[in-house]
This record gives structure tokens, C-alpha cells and sequence, in this order.
């Protein structure tokens, strides 16, 4: 397991901030009951933390007709829907919520060539929020395969999560299994298929990025 680049000084920001409450309760001589509580409390936060930003060591095991799922957590959304900024027509659309104590980077679901790539400043409802897709901070991502197939990827904030990390650009050549972005403390990733697509998943499934095969292209 590595620890991602995105949290280098997020930890060493909480390592200090958390340090001064036990530190300080020490220097002014409080109850010694008092100074292990703090000390215990900043050791958990600090763990959490440093575990938001933990990135497994995971084994792709899917071929080029499989959808892999993009990031950790709970599937929320599985229908079939109008996708408004790209494709401008029917999709099935998977959607993963992906709660704080949830790894946080983000998968590309197939390889293939970036078609387009797009990202919006927005609001930041929380992430069950009808709206929450249209109108959040968030990214699209289209990717096309070598058969021609394109899977659109979004990124979207929510009332926690402030900032969308995102490394993959229009044209960009990608791989199946590599990191395209991050969302810092938590949020949701939706995944606009192509109708026909037999997917795998089922509501209220838990998943894993990489591991979990979300759908089989047609």
C-alpha cells in the first residue's frame, strides 16, 4: 500500500495541528487523564487521515470487453437515463458513492483515447442531491476503446469533498486500471454506459476500484 501524493500536506498540516491540544494540556500541567485523552483523540485523527489517502496495491484481472469499477464505495444509482453533455442521448448510468472512509482515487474503467474532457466549477450539494450531477463542481471524462466503444466518466464533488484532483486530458492515451484523478474527502462517481451494456453490479453493492467488474460491453 503507498500513500497518495495528493495528502503529502494535508498530513503534515493535521501531524501539527493535531500535536498542539496534547502538547500544550502537557506545558500548562492539566490532569494527567485529561492530556491522554487528547493524546489518544489526535492519534485517531491522525490515523484517519492518513487511511483517506491510502492507495491499495490492486491486480487487473478483467479483458478489453469489461468495465471496471472507477472508485471504492457503494453503487446508488443503476438506470437508464438522458446524458446531456456529450453523448446528447440514452445511457445507462451506474453511480458510486464514495463515503470518507472510502479510498479516494479514481480508476480509468477501460483503455483506451480521451475524446473529451471538461471540468466545472459548481456548487457543492451533497452528493445524494438530485441536482448534485448537473450542478457540483465536477469532471467529464469520455474514453473510446479500440472497438469504438466510448464510457463517459464523471467525477462530482459533494458538501465535504472541495476539490477534484484530475491528470488525464483530451487525446491523452489511457490504460485500464491507471489513476485519472482524486477527490479529496469523499463524493460520487457516475459512469454513463452505452444502452445494451450488461452490468454486473446491483444497487446498495459495495465495490472496489480496479477489482469489481462493473459491466461487460457488448
Amino acid at each position: 500500500m503507498k500513500f497518495h501524493r495528493e495528502g503529502k500536506k494535508i498530513v503534515l498540516i493535521a501531524y501539527f495541528l493535531l500535536s498542539i491540544p496534547p502538547v500544550v494540556s502537557y506545558a500548562f500541567e492539566a490532569p494527567s487523564w485529561l492530556t491522554v485523552i487528547l493524546i489518544l483523540l489526535s492519534v485517531i485523527m491522525f490515523g484517519l487521515v492518513i487511511q483517506f489517502f491510502r492507495v491499495p496495491t490492486r491486480v487487473l484481472s478483467a479483458n478489453s470487453d469489461q468495465v471496471i469499477c472507477p472508485a471504492d464505495g457503494k453503487v446508488v444509482v443503476i438506470e437508464e437515463t438522458e446524458e446531456t453533455e456529450y453523448f446528447k442521448d440514452k445511457r445507462i448510468q451506474v453511480s458510486i458513492f464514495m463515503s470518507p472512509i472510502n479510498v479516494h482515487v479514481n480508476w480509468n474503467p477501460i483503455s483506451g483515447i480521451v475524446q473529451y474532457f471538461k471540468y466545472h466549477a459548481g456548487l457543492f450539494l451533497v452528493a445524494w442531491h438530485p441536482k448534485s450531477s448537473t450542478d457540483n463542481e465536477r469532471t467529464t471524462l469520455v474514453i473510446k476503446d479500440e472497438k469504438g466503444r466510448e464510457i463517459l466518466v464523471r467525477q462530482i464533488a459533494g458538501a465535504v469533498a472541495r476539490r477534484i484532483c484530475h491528470y488525464a486530458d483530451k487525446g491523452d492515451a489511457v490504460a485500464q486500471g491507471r489513476e485519472f484523478g482524486f477527490i479529496k474527502f469523499g463524493s460520487r462517481v457516475d459512469i454513463f454506459l452505452p444502452i445494451g451494456t450488461d452490468v454486473k453490479v446491483s444497487i446498495d453493492d459495495k465495490v472496489s476500484g480496479i477489482e469489481t467488474i462493473l459491466a461487460e460491453l457488448k
